[in-house]
């Protein structure tokens, strides 16, 4: 166990670890210097402060909280070893892959956790994962953007939430876990070697971004509209990727007459990417329009790199690979080489 000297600021912003019961169930309601009190114990590994940013249901977090959370950690990131920022679980996984991007090249780690039951009540998994999590922060071998639940350590771009209930809610998608906590101790699979660029804020996003899940047959009167309104467009497609016929000669259409919306196919499928050059409904339509692939990426992720892109950075069909495509926080791991094009 490290000394408790280290110095870490609990952020909280709501969600199940801070909700009471109320007449129409469950809401936030107990502040961040109460959630504390919970792990008294906690002084023998950290000294930790509080910091309240908001108190909602994690079902209304948005990218205006985030913008808050990246504000919170830069005003504070010299006075702090860590930080720990205690969330609902339903959008952690959005935020986690949001302050990936938001917080880049973080020699000191933050870390966003939460709980399937709220703190307050006995069998609970939130004092274990809040305990978990500050372990966790007050570590000097942390560092980065990562969600800490349930004993393990997730790279902020690889998790998703996968159970509804069950405390083992997350995975990390086809890559291992950082680290595991047992016992007060962290054992860790990857090594954390320090980062080659210098830390950066940012705290722009482009919230004009769409998400189209493909249904069987689907067509999509409104089509230009989305075109014409939105920065991004998202396909969220069947396995590797494609477009139906039933909507691919609108998307010809709209795409020569909106070239600079930026389109992206992913999948709907948890595991294993994208890869639209495998069947003809994908390798036709990429080839003929510039689609960009989600290929590894989980969609959080995806939809939260292409926020903070088009958010700081003058995005074009030309440059737009490049940037897509730049690794970061273990985002990609195969990626556009994986692909013969």
């Amino acid at each position: 166990m490290e000394s408790n000297n280290r110095n870490v600021l609990l952020i909280t912003t709501g969600g199940t670890i801070a909700s009471t019961q109320s007449e129409n169930g469950l809401k936030p309601g107990i502040s961040s210097d109460e959630i504390l009190k919970f792990i008294p114990e906690i002084v023998n590994f950290a000294k930790v402060d509080t910091c309240q940013v908001c108190s909602v249901d994690s079902t209304n977090m948005k990218p205006e909280i985030w913008a808050m959370l990246v504000a919170t950690v830069k005003e504070n990131y010299d006075k702090y070893d860590g930080f720990v920022i205690a969330h609902g679980t339903d959008t952690m996984a959005y935020t986690a892959a949001a302050l990936s991007y938001m917080i880049q090249n973080s020699g000191k780690p933050i870390v966003l956790t939460g709980s399937q039951k709220p703190i307050e009540l006995e069998n609970t998994d939130g004092r274990t994962n809040l305990m978990d999590a500050i372990i966790y922060a007050a570590d000097s071998k942390s560092q980065g953007v990562c969600i800490v639940f349930d004993g393990k350590v997730i790279a902020g771009t690889r998790a998703k939430k996968v159970r509804s209930k069950s405390y083992n809610a997350f995975d990390s998608i086809d890559f291992p876990f950082l680290a595991q906590l047992q016992g007060g101790q962290v054992m860790r699979y990857l090594p954390m070697l320090p980062y080659e660029k210098p830390l950066r804020f940012y705290e722009k996003l482009d919230e004009k971004v769409y998400l189209m899940k493909l249904i069987p047959g689907m067509r999509i009167p409104a089509l230009e509209e989305i075109f014409s309104y939105y920065d991004a467009i998202i396909v969220e497609s069947f396995g590797v990727g494609g477009i139906p016929d039933t909507i691919s000669e609108d998307f010809y259409e709209l795409h020569k007459k909106y070239p600079e919306t930026i389109i992206i196919m992913a999948t709907q499928v948890s595991h294993e990417g994208s890869d639209m050059t495998v069947y003809e409904v994908g390798q036709k339509i990429k080839k003929d329009c510039h689609f960009l692939e989600s290929y590894d990426m989980t969609l959080e992720s995806v939809i939260a790199k292409i926020m903070w892109l088009l958010g700081n950075f003058e995005v074009t069909q030309e440059n737009s690979e490049d940037l897509f495509y730049e690794h970061i926080n273990y985002d990609l791991v195969f990626g556009k080489n994986r692909v013969t094009e």
